[in-house]
């Protein structure tokens, strides 16, 4: 399909695609004042334009969490503060997507969602030097901006009217960045002199729009809809469990249907399937119950939509399958392992889940297999 050239000026990558820009969240143009926001941020207070009146230039950039894209470019814009804050250079940034419009197999790449209480640990974690704002719950301010990726620069003069648009450099991977676009569009405006160049293309994570959450829904439907099932297993198949030398990040979860902690917290380890299973990545569930309860399990597993691989102990010794699976186990459970390709335990939890914590176990293994665009190669 021919797409207009009007709607050619900047493009997106989402899932592997490139997209135009959609008509209905049209880019701001150069030359506009830079529209007034009121929006919370991570630190309790509450922004507008007048918290930056006495800039000598406001950049406010479009970034958020999950977006490995963004991600990447952190330490970068946390530099671009330091270096021009006190040249007169004010700093925002503002999360613009909707966090029910986020798919969890986008959040594969990432420990933390685009929530406000994400946001929160994010800013804490990565000691943000500059205000983080949250707009997704009404999408007002981006409406108005018209970011079309994350992260998206918007730099405004000392009259607040729009002298650049687009992205911070030319390469993810800063190593391979020639083309330092924010940077010079910043010398430039400081030193009185229109940018040599005004626009750019951006590259990252699409917006993530509310109108997307019924798209959201609709795949949801679809997970929901998989087959599950259910094998039983003996000694020699958790040890094979256990070995890995299957290429992949393997969480182990062990659990049972009379299991309280178990239960409250089986649907955040589905989600967490979700979240990481188009990458290296495999969740086995291992009911720790009589072979004769089998059905009983697999109902369990079938009302919670489990199509992860789900294992029953098929034995009734079950001390002789808890030594095959984790030798350090007490027998406690809810029991969680994470292994790596050949075997190591990365993570091991006896008890409720801490999922950032598992998160942060799983994310990195998973990099260090097969890195995304921002990280260079293991070598």
């Amino acid at each position: 399909m021919r797409i207009p050239l009007m709607f050619l000026n900047v493009f997106v990558l989402s899932v592997g695609v490139l997209h135009a820009q959609a008509p209905d969240h049209p880019t701001l143009p150069l030359g506009s004042r830079a529209p007034d926001f009121s929006l919370p941020g991570v630190d309790g207070r509450t922004y507008s334009l007048k918290d930056f009146a006495g800039a000598k230039v406001l950049a406010v950039i479009f970034t958020c969490d999950h977006c490995p894209t963004a991600q990447a470019y952190e330490d970068r814009i946390k530099r671009l503060v330091k270096e021009y804050s006190s040249r007169g250079v004010a700093f925002v940034a503002i999360n613009p997507n909707n966090p029910a419009a986020v798919r969890l197999d986008e959040l594969g790449y990432t420990d933390l969602d685009d929530t406000f209480e994400s946001m929160k640990i994010r800013a804490a974690d990565r000691r943000f030097n500059f205000p983080y704002l949250d707009d997704g719950p009404t999408e007002s301010v981006a409406r108005l901006y018209g970011p079309v990726a994350t992260p998206h620069v918007f730099l405004f003069d000392g009259g607040r009217r729009l002298r650049f648009q687009g992205r911070i450099d030319d390469s993810e991977r800063e190593e391979l960045a020639k083309n330092f676009d924010t940077r010079n569009a910043l010398e430039a405006l400081l030193a009185g002199r229109e940018p040599a160049v005004k626009e750019t293309m951006v590259f990252g994570c699409s917006i993530k729009w509310a109108e997307k959450a019924g798209s959201n829904r609709q795949w949801m439907v679809k997970v929901h809809g998989e087959p599950v099932t259910l094998e039983t297993a003996d000694s020699a198949a958790l040890r094979e469990l256990r070995a890995g030398k299957s290429g992949k990040i393997r969480v182990v979860n062990v659990w049972a249907t009379w299991c309280g902690p178990c239960v409250a917290e089986f649907d955040d380890l589905m989600e967490t399937n979700l979240r990481f299973r188009h990458r290296d990545f495999e969740l086995v569930t291992v009911a720790a119950q009589f072979p004769d309860e089998k059905e009983r399990v697999l109902k369990f597993l079938q009302r919670h939509h489990a199509s992860t691989r789900n294992l029953l102990f098929g034995v009734n010794d079950k001390y002789s399958l808890m030594a095959a699976l984790d030798p350090e186990w007490t027998g406690a459970i809810p029991h969680t392992i994470v292994f790596g390709t050949d075997g190591e335990v990365l993570y091991r939890q006896t008890g409720e889940l801490d999922f950032l914590a598992l998160r942060r176990a799983v994310v990195p293994a998973l990099n260090a297999l097969a890195p995304w665009g921002g990280l260079s190669p293991v070598r």
